[in-house]
């Protein structure tokens, strides 16, 4: 007789519909049938999410992210673009003043494009395609209680749906619920012991408006336009003008202890002017505001290295900031996240399911992405006073210099700008800062003078500001052509 068996399909359950949470799904799908369960219900189209308060804020995919995404979600970045999003090329369509105060020439010679859209957009797109997907069943309005199972193995989910408790069986429970992540908790109720945490806080404040595109510039592919702290002179205040969907600008501004925005409207352009260089001020100080400011200061990082747990229940897993959470300004996030999920896809495809020490395994491999993350952050956010408990080492000190250093060399040198996008982008280790591309160009040169401002060009002034031109030639001749 013939042999009608078939081998159950795995499931797995997801926490939290965050972008983090559907690039889990999307990387399960392959091996298991996917439940995602939303505590919130989820809005459609393209509009705001209860829950994200983030998302209001500037957003960038750096593009190891634009990668990751793609690699995931074959031919998702194509859609964000068909909505009004954009592959801004960095740093051709970017006026950027690194934290060490040296204005980047806008080389085009690099491969870097990042994606450029409001957050609303992007989780719009994601969520069509993610919980479209056929092995994909969502769940709204439903709260996690948290995991059924011991110390050796987690079973399933509890859940409270319309008030009613019930038991959601699962082999793998996936905690994507961003920073307010219970999943400490949830592990001490196992009988497992806490993890390692660290908080590096900058104490940053976050103040965002949203603007009708001013002049001209709508429709024009304007730059990006961003003023860096400076972890040297604290206060550390900065800012960034992103161009999105719409023709509208989003404005956000920053400021570290006693130097943070506030939430008055009339403040806003007053702040921006008063930076270290007032070109984002200036941009504004005439456009049509289409809101109020929006304040947010849940910005530490802060990291839990459940990879380094001596125990580990089988059937659970932590990804994305449920794992580590980043100062917002350094817009890695949404990369790490599909990273993360990428690596689970990975080592599922030669490791089972549901194999004793998978979970572990994956907790492991989501955890690589994340200290590269972690590291950039954290290098630069440890020199603000009361960001850490424990003061930079002098190894750190001397790492940061050697940065400094690699910075003002890639502002000036388009091989060297490679290198150091390579690294802030995600797409390659830190090592690559001590390769021929970067060492080459900064012991040796040659290297362009340094820019006296930002490289706007007189034609995207006058755009902006139309009785307003450029003042300095090297405000044209930044704009670098391939070499």
């Amino acid at each position: 007789m013939p042999d009608t068996t078939t081998a159950r399909r795995p499931t797995a359950v997801v926490i939290g519909a965050s972008a983090a949470g559907l690039f889990a799904a999307a990387a399960l799908t392959e091996f298991a049938d996917v439940t995602v369960v939303e505590r919130d219900t989820l809005p459609g189209g393209v509009a705001p999410r209860r829950g994200v308060p983030q998302a209001r804020h500037a957003h960038l995919v750096w593009s190891g992210g634009v990668r990751a995404f793609d690699d995931l979600l074959p031919g998702v970045v194509d859609d964000v673009v068909s909505e009004g999003g954009r592959l801004a090329h960095i740093m051709g369509d970017m006026v950027s003043r690194a934290p060490n105060e040296i204005w980047f020439r806008r080389f085009t010679s690099t491969h870097h494009r990042n994606l450029v859209c409001s957050r609303d957009l992007l989780d719009a797109v994601l969520r069509d395609r993610v919980l479209g997907h056929e092995r994909t069943t969502l769940l709204q309005d439903t709260t996690a209680l948290g995991p059924e199972g011991d110390a050796h193995r987690v079973t399933g989910l509890r859940l409270r749906t319309a008030g009613e408790e019930h038991t959601l069986a699962a082999d793998l429970v996936v905690d994507a619920t961003g920073r307010g992540s219970r999943a400490p908790g949830w592990l001490a109720g196992l009988g497992l012991p806490g993890a390692t945490e660290r908080e590096v806080d900058a104490g940053v404040t976050y103040a965002t408006r949203l603007y009708e595109a001013p002049g001209t510039t709508a429709g024009t592919g304007f730059p990006l336009v961003n003023v860096q702290a400076n972890p040297a002179t604290s206060p550390g205040q900065g800012g960034i003008v992103l161009p999105v969907e719409g023709d509208r600008w989003i404005v956000t501004l920053s400021g570290t202890r006693g130097g943070e925005p506030s939430g008055d409207p009339h403040a806003f352009v007053e702040f921006a002017r008063g930076l270290a260089d007032p070109v984002i001020g200036r941009l504004i100080q005439h456009a049509r505001p289409l809101g109020d400011v929006t304040l947010s200061r849940s910005t530490a990082n802060r990291r839990r290295y459940y990879e380094k747990m001596r125990r580990w229940p089988d059937g659970f897993l932590v990804l994305g900031d449920a794992v580590a959470g980043y100062n917002p300004v350094y817009g890695h996030g949404l990369t790490v996240a599909a990273q993360g999920a990428l690596a689970v896809r990975g080592l599922l495809r030669s490791t089972g399911l549901t194999a004793p020490g998978t979970a572990r395994r994956l907790q492991r491999a989501a955890a690589r992405p994340v200290a590269a993350a972690w590291e950039l952050a954290v290098g630069q956010d440890a020199f603000y006073p009361g960001a850490t408990d424990t003061p930079p080492t002098v190894l750190e000190r001397c790492l940061a210099r050697y940065v400094d250093r690699a910075v003002a060399t890639g502002a000036r040198d388009p091989r060297a700008l490679g290198a150091l996008l390579d690294v802030m982008s995600l797409e390659r280790p830190a090592t690559r800062l001590f390769a021929p591309g970067m060492l080459l160009p900064m012991l040796f040169g040659p290297k362009k003078a340094r820019l006296p401002g930002p490289p706007l060009t007189d034609a995207e002034w006058e755009t902006a500001l139309p009785t307003t031109a450029a003042t300095t030639v090297e405000a044209v001749e930044a704009v670098e052509r391939p070499v």
